[in-house]
């Protein structure tokens, strides 16, 4: 058992998870800018699979995620550094709502940061 509680245990577990993840939904698919990436998709396997994530991501049971890696699921859609920005500020507006902790909903978007490379898609990449 770890010294210190995962950032999934301080948030609350999967109660938590799923809050969060139903209510970051409601954002973006209210966004304009984000709801066109979302027309063809199946909203409750999304949920589901975010659920399973997010609990991966932050240190909830690692067998969870059993999902694509984030570039291929990502790869095609034309994800701007714009749409990754917003869908982080919904992530971040969801959190705080839900009232996680400042320094949690730091180190959260500290784990989630380094997936920019992997989801953004650069205009060269389109070309190609």
């Amino acid at each position: 058992m770890p010294d210190h509680p995962t950032l999934f245990e301080q948030i609350g577990g999967a109660p938590a998870v799923a809050a969060a993840v139903d209510r970051f939904y409601e954002l973006v698919w209210a966004d304009e800018l984000l709801a066109p990436y979302f027309t063809e998709v199946d909203g409750d396997q999304l949920k589901r699979h975010q659920r399973a994530f997010l609990s991966v991501a932050l240190g909830g049971n690692v067998n969870a995620y059993v999902g694509r890696a984030m570039d291929r699921a990502h790869a095609g859609l034309g994800i701007t550094d714009e749409a990754f920005d917003r869908v982080v500020g919904h992530l971040v507006a969801t959190l705080q709502e839900l009232r996680v902790g400042a320094e949690q909903v730091a180190q959260i978007g500290a784990a989630l940061a380094p997936l920019r490379d992997a989801i953004v898609e650069r205009p060269a990449e389109r070309a190609a």
